[in-house]
């Protein structure tokens, strides 16, 4: 075994992030060969963090089956790559993804709320925008209140635990109606993005007004947005809704990175039997008709409600039941975005910049 055979073989392992040989771009920080062990320290960023262990899995299973007697080991350090600013708002964040619905009552919310959680919780730097300026829910869901202070003229975010968060409702009485026009909805929206001290990010997870309206106009306008993801329930009218945002951010050239299911079924937890109420695999079937990801479904859950009730949706991660649901999506949504990244040409080397 010698170390120019196990570099040709990671140089063939791209970075989840970048999409770019690890070879390429510094991350592998060790490789030791000594007799019959082969030890590697590969450098990965926070933004893929939930990509660490599959990145892992690939490249010891590609070690052992080039060297199939040796004792392998392979460790994931993290690697910093800060993120660039975005358009002219300077947003520091490598992702950003809008969460939308056709119609309001799918739980478009609850799901922008568990992508953002199930994402920090991997170990991701997250935050979460409530852009639903007439109906925001997003404190509520987190059981956060009060007025954000302005600090050398940026508004600090409330925080839930470290991730920050920014929402009319924040800036609204409770019980007043917010009564705007197309200009001022813009205004509002720039200036939660450009005016709010986000810090820098790895995913900002933007919280849609449900149908088709001037934000998602608005946010194609001024920042690169990496994607949307589509919330609806599998019945015919959801999905019919649904059809017209996935046409409506491919006409503002936002990209679709998948569709969730959300509502899919219900369990009775006395019998075990499976009920579906709202019928059955819609989304699933329109996704694949429209050529977008599916990236999961969620059951109807009486604790999924109650959490969301309370302001504890994040107590969904520590429900056996709930926790697997939500972080499949986050998987499956980071693999797509990493799958894209890989589909890009490759970058010259480092050496050659």
């Amino acid at each position: 075994m010698d170390q120019s055979g196990v570099e040709s073989l990671l140089s063939k392992i791209s970075d989840p992030e970048t999409g770019r040989p690890l070879t390429q771009t510094g991350q592998v920080l060790k490789i030791d060969c000594s007799g019959s062990n082969i030890q590697i320290v590969i450098g990965l960023c926070s933004h893929s963090a939930p990509l660490w262990a599959q990145t892992r899995g690939r490249i010891a299973e590609a070690l052992a089956t080039q060297y199939p007697t040796a004792s392998i080991q392979v460790e994931i350090e993290k690697f910093e790559r800060p993120p660039s600013k975005l358009g002219e708002i300077g947003l520091e964040a490598k992702s950003v993804i809008a969460v939308g619905s056709g119609k309001g009552g799918v739980g478009k919310s609850t799901i922008a709320a568990c992508i953002a959680l199930g994402l920090k919780r991997a170990g991701c730097h997250v935050g979460l925008m409530d852009a639903d300026v007439y109906g925001p829910s997003v404190p509520h869901l987190l059981g956060l209140s009060g007025r954000p202070a302005v600090e050398e003229g940026k508004i600090v975010p409330m925080l839930h635990g470290t991730m920050p968060v920014m929402s009319m409702g924040f800036l609204v009485p409770p019980g007043e109606a917010v009564v705007w026009r197309g200009p001022m909805l813009h205004g509002a929206i720039t200036q939660m993005l450009r005016d709010t001290k986000w810090g820098p990010l790895d995913y900002l997870i933007i919280d849609m007004p449900p149908g088709t309206g001037d934000i998602a106009l608005t946010l194609s306008q001024i920042l690169p947005l990496t994607g949307s993801v589509i919330v609806c329930t599998p019945q015919d009218v959801a999905l019919l809704d649904a059809t017209k945002a996935i046409a409506m951010f491919r006409k503002v050239n936002i990209p679709l990175l998948g569709m969730v299911e959300n509502m899919s079924f219900f369990q009775c937890p006395d019998t075990g039997k499976r009920w579906n109420i709202f019928g059955s695999g819609g989304a699933k079937r329109t996704a694949l008709e429209l050529d977008i990801p599916f990236l999961g479904e969620v059951p109807l859950q009486i604790p999924i409600r109650e959490h969301g009730d309370a302001g504890t949706t994040e107590a969904n991660f520590d429900d056996p039941l709930a926790r697997p649901f939500f972080e499949a999506i986050c998987q499956r949504l980071v693999e797509t975005i990493a799958s894209r990244h890989a589909a890009k040409p490759p970058l010259p080397s480092l050496a050659v910049l």
